[in-house]
């Protein structure tokens, strides 16, 4: 009997009637010494839309992110990244072919301003680097404001990330994985020690951008509100295996997912 139930339309948006597939994540298995932590994972994200990945603690939900970005090299399986095998390639490498990525601790320039920590971002997407100092305050200003705008922090571009809010901050960290226009974006516990208001607000900015730039994006989360509130589709991970894969109505609904949370504080309430 199958565990899985899958789909291949989101439904929280319109415009993304005619899904394209840009990750297919066939067959991912791990193991560390006797422990298989992730074994025959496979799910897919389309162009434009949000897949969260859930799951209880120990579920594998970071080893499976980790073979995704290149962190991690699988033992068998296959990334399709718009048809071409990433699996096992250096985390460079992958990110040279459009996957980009934020942390669940914002990885900023804290002295920088907020307009050169996006300019050193563009720098390194224009494999230049190395003319780090003292150029990078020259460098594509415009371009870096642009971007800056789009997550709604170019008023804010002449101050030192360090006096920033965190909220604040993680828009700087999104507008510097958007510099080199991924394709695919990943985000590790993108909310982890936000306020409520401000995760909402940071997802719905996400996926704003995501459907404007047709950029998948595939996110891990421990917060429900956030999942449920904007992600398009949800895979669930229960000791290392895809327990379910569906829309946020049917992982609502499914009795697997609700008894695997059960006694994690979880509740997955009806849908009205």
């Amino acid at each position: 009997m199958s565990m899985t139930t899958t789909t291949t339309k989101t439904t929280n948006d319109t415009n993304n009637t005619s899904a394209t597939t840009l990750l297919q994540v066939d067959q991912l298995s791990k193991s560390f010494g006797g422990v298989k932590a992730v074994q025959g994972v496979s799910f897919s994200v389309q162009a434009g839309e949000l897949l969260a990945l859930i799951g209880p603690n120990g579920a594998g939900k970071t080893t499976t992110f980790n073979m995704v970005g290149g962190q991690l090299a699988p033992d068998s399986g296959r990334v399709l990244l718009g048809g071409d095998n990433i699996a096992g390639l250096p985390p460079r490498a992958i990110w040279r072919k459009g996957v980009g990525r934020t942390f669940q601790i914002a990885q900023t320039f804290s002295s920088f301003t907020v307009l050169e920590n996006v300019q050193v971002a563009l720098l390194s997407a224009d494999k230049r680097i190395w003319q780090f100092w003292p150029r990078a305050g020259q460098h594509r200003r415009a371009d870096a404001l642009a971007l800056l705008a789009s997550v709604g922090m170019d008023s804010q571009a002449d101050r030192a990330c360090s006096e920033l809010a965190y909220g604040d901050v993680k828009r700087v960290e999104l507008a510097m994985a958007l510099a080199h226009a991924p394709r695919l974006l990943l985000m590790d516990e993108p909310t982890a020690g936000m306020a409520p208001a401000e995760r909402v607000e940071l997802m719905q900015l996400t996926r704003r951008i995501a459907r404007e730039r047709q950029m998948g994006v595939l996110f891990t989360e421990h917060s429900m509100d956030v999942v449920f509130g904007q992600a398009d589709r949800v895979a669930v991970l229960v000791r290392g295996k895809l327990l379910a894969q569906g829309t946020l109505q049917e992982i609502r609904d499914d009795e697997r997912v609700q008894q695997a949370y059960l006694g994690t504080g979880l509740v997955l309430e009806k849908m009205a």
